[in-house]
Order: structure tokens, then C-alpha cells, then sequence
């Protein structure tokens, strides 16, 4: 084990990170399991669970996604679940081992009607229960984030998706600053952040390092930070990219880790297709956040049960619930 100290810092170089990226890929992951273990707890995991509260329907055209109205993709939409319906799946999943519950809702933006209203409600409800919410809805004003902060949400997530240069290549309908400034009005109303980004969009590796030096030279790192990878819809633009492979993401991983050492580094979508001796390669790499459950939205994802069996074999423990907060948020 390394005695290199390895200190929170916002203020990388892009070079420094393109060096990082770049390493052999095992002394890459020595070096990111050095760091975790210096400020994580190693074996531990945050359990996640994703639920999308209001499926399709989407204006936006985000070149992924199979929630948007433009593309033919199959999912069926529905409104807003009722109340009973989201506080049944928060029950399940806390029953299940969960300590995060997210909801999603396919919104390019919350506007201040009643079902903002009821989100709320949700939020109340859900975080009554002793786990920690999450959000995902699309951009917010500071009033709005207030409002989220209010009613009791813990975190909100808001992916860059990918680099700026590259932004516009998978979204048109709103700018690389509206998803910035959303998560300056989140961070200003004293929610915590959840931001990452997707793999696989037909990015190259330097719009990888660019949008991971977006995210290391925050002037907080976010304390959740999403890695994905594309899961390839029909229907979608992106239907016929190429599946990335697991080194991929355990060099953005890896990368994450060592950057933004404090930060909860979540194993997202891709990881239906990943082995266990894969996914072990990503918890040594830095992995500490993983969401279970059969569904991500609307992309297929393991279940409670074979996680359960996973982290038996690996020696991995379910992290508790607001575990660097002083109590849940009221």
C-alpha cells in the first residue's frame, strides 16, 4: 500500500488527468484502490434504488434516450405515479437493503404546477421513511431547488452527459450551461450533487478527460458521480453504437476516483451486461455506489437478489443512510 497522500483538490490541470487516464491500466487501479482506501471505507456500498416516477413523453432529443417524444422507441408513457405507488417501491427497496431512493421524471425542466407540487409531497413522504432522496427532473431554477431543499430531498442528479465540445452532437434542445447552472442553483440551496456522465455516445477519449475535468474542477466536487454506460436503444440515434467495453469504464472509474477522492463513484447503466468478476474490478478500482433493482428507468439492471449474493462473495456491506450528514434533511 502506497504512503502517498493523495489531498482534495479542484484545481487539476487537464494534463494531470489526461496522465492519469492514460496510465498502465493496472498500476491505474492500484493507485485508484491507494486513494479509496484513504478515504473511503473499502468494503462499504451505497445501495441505490431508481425509480421514474413520470415515464416518456420528453421534449427533449437527447440522442440516448428513450423517453423522448421524437423517437420510436417503444416505451410507454404514463403521468406522474400516485403517491401510493411511490411510497409502496420506497418501501420494497428500503426492505430490499436501499438507502438511497431516486426519482426520476422524463421533465426537460420543473415548472411550478401541481404535479411540482406533489413531487414535493413525495419527497416528504419518502424522506419520512429514514432514506436519503434523490431527484431527477430535469433543470431547476434557485427557487425550485429551495423549494426540493424544503421538503427534505438529500441529493439531485444532473449528468454533463459528456464533454461541452461534444455536447451538441447529443443534445440540441438545451445547452451544456443550462446543465452547469443547474447544478450551481442545487449546490447554492444546500442539496447535495449528483453528476457524471455517460460513455459510449461516440465520444472520443479526450471528451472523456475534458468532461472529467469538468467535474474535478468544481469548486466542490459533486458528492455522487455517475458512471454510464450507453445502453444502446431502438429507436434512438445511438442504436448502433458499439457496446463499451469494461476497461473503459473501469479507466473512467479509476479516474474519478483518484480526482475526486471524497465522491461517491457510482457504477450505473451497463452494469446488467458486467460479470461479478467484472464489477470486482470496478469496486477495486473505486466503485462505492451501485443502484439495484430490476429497472433504471426504463433499461434493465440487477436485482436486490443477485446483488445480495455479489456483495457476500466480495465481502461488501450496504453503506447506511446519511452517513456524512448530522441528521436526514427537513
Amino acid at each position: 500500500m502506497s504512503n502517498t497522500n493523495y489531498s482534495i483538490r479542484t484545481d487539476w490541470e487537464i494534463e494531470e488527468i489526461r496522465g492519469i487516464y492514460n496510465k498502465p491500466l493496472l498500476e491505474l487501479i492500484v493507485e485508484a484502490a491507494n486513494v479509496h482506501r484513504q478515504h473511503q471505507t473499502g468494503s462499504e456500498v451505497q445501495v441505490c434504488t431508481l425509480l421514474s416516477v413520470k415515464t416518456g413523453g420528453c421534449p427533449e432529443d437527447c440522442a440516448y434516450c428513450p423517453q423522448a417524444a421524437r423517437y420510436q422507441t417503444g416505451v410507454k408513457a404514463h403521468g406522474l405515479l400516485k403517491d401510493e405507488e411511490v411510497l409502496e417501491a420506497a418501501t420494497r427497496a428500503k426492505n430490499a437493503g436501499s438507502t438511497r431512493f431516486c426519482m426520476g421524471a422524463a421533465w426537460r425542466e420543473v415548472r411550478d404546477n401541481r404535479d411540482f407540487d406533489r413531487v414535493l409531497g413525495m419527497v416528504t413522504q419518502v424522506n419520512d421513511m429514514g432514506l436519503e432522496v434523490c431527484c431527477t427532473l430535469g433543470m431547476v431554477n434557485e427557487y425550485q431547488a429551495e423549494r426540493l431543499k424544503q421538503a427534505g430531498l438529500y441529493a439531485y442528479n444532473h449528468n454533463l452527459d459528456t464533454s461541452g465540445d461534444h455536447y451538441s452532437n447529443i443534445i440540441t434542445t438545451r445547452k451544456y450551461e443550462d446543465r452547469l447552472n443547474t447544478i450551481d442553483h442545487v449546490r447554492k440551496a444546500g442539496i447535495s450533487v449528483c453528476s457524471g456522465g455517460i460513455i459510449g455516445l461516440g465520444e472520443t477519449t479526450e471528451d472523456r478527460i475534458e468532461m472529467l475535468h469538468v467535474l474535478a474542477t468544481m469548486p466542490e466536487h459533486p458528492e455522487s458521480v455517475p458512471v454510464n454506460a450507453l445502453v444502446p436503444v431502438a429507436g434512438t440515434p445511438l442504436e448502433n453504437q458499439p457496446r463499451v467495453s469494461v476497461w473503459d469504464m473501469i479507466r473512467m472509474i479509476a479516474t474519478a476516483r483518484i480526482t475526486m477522492p471524497k465522491a461517491m463513484v457510482r457504477l450505473s447503466a451497463g452494469r446488467n451486461t458486467m460479470s461479478v468478476t467484472e464489477q470486482a474490478l470496478c469496486f477495486l478500482a473505486g466503485v462505492n455506489s451501485i443502484f439495484s433493482g430490476e429497472k433504471l428507468l426504463t433499461t434493465p439492471n440487477p436485482d436486490f437478489n443477485e446483488d445480495l449474493a455479489m456483495f457476500e462473495l466480495l465481502g461488501l456491506e450496504p453503506r447506511k443512510a446519511f452517513k456524512n450528514a448530522l441528521e436526514p434533511a427537513n
